[in-house]
């Protein structure tokens, strides 16, 4: 079973574990100290392990008229011919379960940093039958694990860098019908390429071959392997609206897919979809319930089943395949209580929060200046900046003297383009900064102007990605209510296009926080927390649009500041 305190669970400990969303920093001058300026470290706070009542068994008798197809699995850890279940759970490790048994999590691989997306490939030349698992680093680097079983793989191949340019990266099984899966790539701005494999572990794939543009209009786009019985990879995309089409192969590289057809609407139902074998689909719901529908062999699905107990998959940020733009760099947010602790309260991926930890002594952050961002460095795990007498400080690590001159900062992800967490400070004239990462966490490049008149805003929202495109977005809302998105551009020296107002009112919370991905889509949803301590809780369903508010918890009040 899951190791609580396995990977990067120790790691967060002794880094001083602090995360989340970005915005006004405390009036309030910190207290001198006669010493380093960072808190004491805490005692290690293990992630809590899932809780699962029974294995779950593979999904239900299929009911269409046509067998699955044949075609080689991808993700087959265990050599049983079974699709495996490869995934990034809410503690950011990455673990497999058999296909055929699940219930049993096996540590995948320990990694420095976070894996943004994981790719399985079926095998492509290893030295044994075992398949290769493709994983995607924040910063852009792009790794090939060969011959991986349920517990992981001794051999990790570079594939190259500069991968951060794509917000999905996908298989469809074999394009070209050459027997090897092939590699899908989009762009953030909706170009999709079409990358072959090679058949060589040193150089998995060959040149990139253009398939597209317009693929930005959806939401999830899913290699699925052989749907429809000609030993070719077919697709699945999703629109926004919540359209699924379906893209049959043509076996010609050049032109890899068909005119696409409708399989139906209602498929925005599902945070994730993604490949389950044998021409058939898994999807996911919010609560985190398993359901799986089988090929006709025309694209078109059988009615669903339920596979094994409901919310089974509730911790899993990410599957290996899955359609989503994943999301990184920010889970959950911190709240200091009246006393001066400070706490973090993670989301779980089914559109809740698991038990409050505690990530500071007791009355340890009392009249301290501090905020949260999304990471900075490559393990994905939100850094807490403290001001101290004008000093910057992240996670503990001196980034510089002067920041005095602002009065507000946030953090909101790779503003630049270039797969690293930048920063945004704003001076107390209202002019805007941004400050490019090194990707380490440890120091920022000299700063760019982003613009004036940013002292409207009581608030600025580390967010995350919130259209959908990959970019990180800024949220931020105006002393009379108004909250305004600006949607990244991924350019340092134009970081944002023009402003686009989601709403009034919200300046009915005394807190607002960006808490990261609460329900497994790939898209960073808001919370906000009103003066008699409701807790509120905003999906973001749409490019810029968020859902209804739904109430998740009370009795807040004991907490003086959410970040």
């Amino acid at each position: 079973m899951r190791s609580a305190s396995s990977g990067r669970g120790r790691r967060v400990a002794v880094c001083t574990a602090l995360a989340l969303s970005a915005g006004m920093l405390l009036a309030s001058p910190a207290s001198a100290r006669d010493s380093a300026p960072a808190p004491a470290l805490l005692k290690e706070a293990a992630f809590p392990a899932p809780s699962r009542s029974a294995a779950p068994a593979q999904g239900g008798a299929r009911a269409g008229a046509l067998a699955e197809t044949s075609a080689a699995p991808l993700s087959d850890l265990d050599g049983d011919g079974v699709e495996d279940f490869l995934y990034r759970y809410v503690d950011t490790e990455l673990y497999a379960e058999s296909g055929a048994a699940p219930g049993v999590e096996n540590f995948f691989l320990d990694r420095e940093e976070i894996a943004k997306d994981l790719v399985a490939i079926g095998n492509q030349g290893g030295a044994t039958t075992g398949p290769e698992v493709l994983v995607l680093s924040e910063d852009g680097m792009l790794t090939l694990y060969a011959d991986a079983t349920l517990t992981g793989s001794t051999v990790a191949r570079p594939v190259g860098g500069g991968w951060q340019v794509y917000n999905k990266v996908t298989s469809p099984g074999d394009v070209n019908g050459d027997g090897r899966a092939d590699v899908l790539a989009r762009t953030k701005d909706g170009q999709l390429y079409l990358y072959l494999a090679t058949g060589t572990l040193e150089k998995p794939l060959g040149a990139r071959i253009p398939v597209g543009g317009g693929w930005g209009a959806y939401d999830q786009i899913v290699g699925l392997g052989d749907g429809d019985g000609d030993g070719k990879g077919d697709l699945y995309a999703r629109d926004t609206a919540g359209t699924l089409w379906w893209y049959a192969s043509t076996g010609d590289p050049a032109r890899p897919f068909a005119t696409r057809r409708s399989i139906g609407g209602g498929w925005n139902a599902y945070p994730q979809l993604f490949r389950a074998g044998g021409g058939a689909l898994w999807a996911r719901d919010t609560a985190g319930t398993l359901y799986r529908y089988t090929p006709r062999g025309d694209g078109t699905l059988n009615g669903r089943a339920q596979s094994g107990d409901t919310a089974y998959w509730s911790g899993t940020a990410q599957f290996a395949g899955a359609g989503n733009v994943p999301f990184t760099g920010r889970n959950g947010h911190f709240a200091r209580d009246e006393f001066g602790t400070l706490y973090l309260n993670r989301v779980d991926a089914a559109d809740d929060f698991v038990t409050p930890q505690q990530y500071s002594d007791l009355s340890g952050w009392k009249n301290r200046t501090w905020t949260a961002v999304s990471s900075l460095d490559a393990d994905g795990v939100p850094d807490v900046l403290e001001l101290v007498e004008g000093t910057l400080y992240a996670d503990m690590a001196r980034i510089g003297s002067g920041w005095g001159v602002y009065d507000a900062l946030a953090g909101s992800g790779d503003l630049s383009g270039d797969g690293k967490g930048d920063l945004l400070a704003r001076d107390k004239s209202g002019v805007l900064y941004l400050y490019p990462g090194n990707g380490k966490g440890t120091s920022l490049g000299a700063r760019i102007r982003v613009g004036s008149g940013w002292g409207v805003y009581d608030k600025l929202v580390g967010a995350g990605d919130h259209t959908g495109d990959g970019r990180a977005d800024l949220l931020a809302r105006t002393t009379g209510g108004d909250l305004y998105l600006y949607a990244g551009t991924g350019s340092a020296t134009a970081p944002f296009k023009a402003r686009v107002r989601i709403g009034s009112g919200w300046n009915t919370y005394k807190h607002l926080a960006a808490t990261g991905d609460m329900n497994g889509d790939g898209k960073g949803d808001l919370i906000g927390v009103t003066a008699a301590g409701t807790v509120y809780r905003y999906l973001n369903t749409r490019p810029g649009v968020f859902s209804a508010r739904a109430e998740k918890r009370s009795g807040w009040t004991f907490y003086d500041r959410i970040s």
